[in-house]
């Protein structure tokens, strides 16, 4: 978690229906568009048209009746596991109690016929809880319920191999999904939730295997929770904790309150691509304090007008962007399908500034400035290891760091119309950059070491993109503001093989 600059920053595949959506805006003069690949160009548009369910029951399935108050929940305690249970057409509901919830067996499965809704009617706080896995949630709408903050609706208590598939989870409190181990969210409709569309967390247990595939992520974070609990860091349409193995596709993320997608502390090995993420209020992805990540073919578009023009209107100088990569990089000591952080065949256009990597010098683990409480890098099981004087050696000195390393920015384009944005300034930055260390006493990272390792000598690389629009380069520190050609010379030595085009008339 964080806030920004000033605080400690914290498989078969589905038949989605897809609709063309406007293509990346040309402009005159502009070089060819890199790469001959493209980024995304179609958005998953589930949520006004959801595929129907099965009409009438399958053969062998329990019926439910929407007549009757809590059918669902007797029937699934009545019947044995592997039980398929088909929700007729309208709105089912639970006992009026507000811990009522279906508790599924392991390998239960739950078909919504056209048309069938299990409202929560603002009392009950679950929909699916317990801890069986292999449990199936298909076709049916999912609403009204009231999950406290950071606890979900659906899969309440992150129970392992769950499918959720052509589903509606909407209008919710807290967060409309848990997830767990070997989750499949696919082709659903994640709409309006009071927290997050989805909440990726499972305590005490590894949380790896995760797809989200053609889902349209829309309009969550109702109750604004940053507003509520300034710098809670619990916003947006997707939030990941700790997962190990995610693959993030084909999805529609927009107008979210907040950022789009955020993976937030001991994240690894995530491919996001062919994802469309526009008009989210802030950030369209962030990747902070985890590893290893392969960012390619997404189309970013309209992103961080919001919150990056409030924190300029402040005149705050931190180069606010729609993708950040905090305290995260490449590392080969864990295991993944990449050793880095590589961001490629992107097209970001009219977005509030473009990429900025970033590292806390006072935000390691140990420090009281760490405000993933408790949390210590993957590299240190034990937190108490990072103190002095071994945290000044070898390999505590690099091991107790997240750190903003290998991250390799390639054949994508980036255009700026400010005119779009309506900003003249400090929204035209890609940045690589650190603050000066000061925090704790003990800390071995005072002074400018974290910002000479971060834009010098961490691997941190752009080259051959496509810039159209102002661009500026902001590099070491915030003060440091360059232009093309001083950010492509010594020392810098970036975007090497890259083309700029300058706004007509500039």
């Amino acid at each position: 978690m964080f806030e920004w600059r000033n605080r400690a920053l914290p498989a078969a595949p589905v038949a989605l229906v897809l609709l063309a959506a406007t293509g990346c805006v040309s402009t005159p003069g502009a070089p060819a568009a890199k790469p001959a690949v493209g980024p995304s160009t179609s958005v998953a548009r589930v949520c006004d048209k959801p595929e129907p369910g099965p009409a009438s029951a399958p053969e062998g399935a329990v019926t439910v009746d929407p007549a009757v108050p809590g059918d669902l929940a007797a029937k699934t305690r009545n019947s044995p596991p592997n039980t398929t249970f088909w929700l007729r057409p309208g709105t089912h509901t639970l006992e009026p109690d507000r811990f009522a919830q279906v508790v599924p067996k392991e390998g239960d499965r739950y078909l919504g016929a056209p048309g069938a809704v299990l409202d929560g009617r603002r009392t009950n706080q679950y929909a699916f809880g317990g801890t069986a896995r292999n449990v199936t949630v298909r076709h049916l709408t999912v609403q009204g319920f009231v999950a406290p903050q950071d606890e979900g609706v659906v899969n309440h208590d992150s129970a392992d191999g769950w499918v959720i598939e052509h589903a509606t989870i909407q209008n919710n409190s807290g967060a409309g999904l848990m997830a767990g181990a070997r989750q499949q969210v696919r082709a659903s409709c994640l709409r309006g939730n009071g927290q997050y569309g989805m909440n990726a967390y499972k305590s005490g247990a590894p949380l790896g295997g995760l797809v989200v595939e053609g889902n349209e992520i829309t309009a969550n974070n109702t109750d604004d929770w940053e507003r509520r609990q300034q710098g809670c860091g619990c916003t947006g349409g997707v939030k990941f904790w700790a997962v190990n193995g995610a693959d993030v596709r084909g999805n529609w993320v927009h107008g979210n309150r907040g950022a789009g997608l955020w993976a937030d502390t001991n994240n690894n090995d995530f491919r996001i691509e062919n994802n469309v993420l526009e008009a989210n209020d802030g950030a369209a992805l962030i990747y902070e304090t985890s590893y290893n990540a392969v960012i390619r073919n997404n189309t970013i578009r309209r992103n961080n007008w919001v919150e990056g023009r409030k924190y300029a209107d402040r005149g705050d100088t931190f180069p606010h962007p729609t993708l950040y990569v905090s305290e995260s990089g490449g590392e080969p000591q864990v295991r993944a399908r990449t050793d880095k952080i590589e961001i490629y065949r992107n097209v970001l256009e009219d977005n509030w500034s473009g990429i900025t990597l970033w590292e806390n010098a006072d935000r390691f683990c140990n420090s009281p400035a760490n405000t993933s409480s408790g949390d210590c890098t993957l590299l240190v099981p034990r937190a108490d290891r990072c103190a002095r004087p071994a945290i000044a050696a070898a390999p505590l000195y690099t091991d107790c760091r997240w750190k903003t390393q290998r991250v390799d920015i390639h054949d994508n384009r980036f255009v700026l119309d400010t005119s779009v944005v309506d900003c003249t300034a400090k929204c035209d930055r890609m940045a690589v950059l650190a603050n000066y260390g000061t925090f704790p006493d003990w800390s071995p990272y005072h002074g400018e070491r974290v910002a000479e390792a971060i834009t010098l000598e961490q691997h941190n690389r752009w080259h051959d993109n496509a810039y159209v629009g102002p661009w500026k380069f902001v590099a070491h520190d915030p003060s440091r503001v360059l232009d093309f050609g001083q950010w492509q010379g010594m020392p810098y030595q970036q975007d090497a093989g890259s083309t700029f085009a300058p706004p007509a008339g500039g």
